[in-house]
């Protein structure tokens, strides 16, 4: 077990489970897709993730996909896929974190890995979604919310192809990410606490 594939696999992990913080099923399509060229280094034979590297996986996930970057444009509809995509988000997250450090970690490490920190990581960030659309959807009544949802599409993909390429600068935007998320909700708590 070599440790820098370890941190390459973990960062890879977070930064795709960052990303289904904002959209459930496009890292887990994308990875899918990835996983399926050999674009990402990763033996799922005779593994729980195996049906990851098949046309099934790839086209199932990506009209999961379609269909989840259509709903999120129509207004209060929106609100509705929040409530189902935040518990699916954390089980995406967690379970792209276990399977991009499938064969490189023991299977304790790499199922508490994937579970507080992937899970982790894609909680606070749909979290923060949920509090921006809820916001919009106050002050707007949901009609600004398709520009939340086209945010959140963007930082999606583009999170979601920098952890495939780009695994550490993912770690990094993620550290900041959370960063940012938790010193803007300890900035709204603190007034408040006073």
């Amino acid at each position: 077990m070599n440790e820098f594939d370890v941190i390459i696999a973990l960062s890879m992990g977070l930064g795709l489970a960052a990303a289904s913080g904002f959209r459930v099923f496009l890292p887990p399509f994308l990875l899918s897709i990835a996983v399926r060229a050999d674009a990402v280094d990763v033996n799922l034979m005779d593994t729980p993730f195996e049906y990851f590297d098949s046309n099934v996986a790839v086209i199932l996930l990506g009209v999961a996909t379609v269909a989840e970057f259509a709903g999120y444009y129509v207004p209060w509809v929106d609100n509705l896929l929040d409530s189902i995509a935040s518990p699916a988000a954390v089980v995406a997250g967690s379970g792209m974190t276990a399977l991009v450090l499938e064969g490189n970690t023991d299977p304790a490490i790499q199922w508490s890995l994937a579970i507080i920190a992937g899970g982790g990581v894609t909680a606070v960030v749909q979290g923060a979604t949920v509090v921006t659309r809820g916001i919009s959807t106050t002050l707007t009544a949901g009609f600004a919310n398709p520009i939340v949802s086209t945010g959140e599409n963007i930082a999606s993909v583009v999170l979601a192809l920098i952890a495939m390429v780009l695994p550490i600068l993912a770690a990094v935007i993620v550290a900041v990410l959370i960063g940012v998320i938790v010193l803007k909700a300890s900035q709204k708590v603190a007034p408040s606490s006073a």
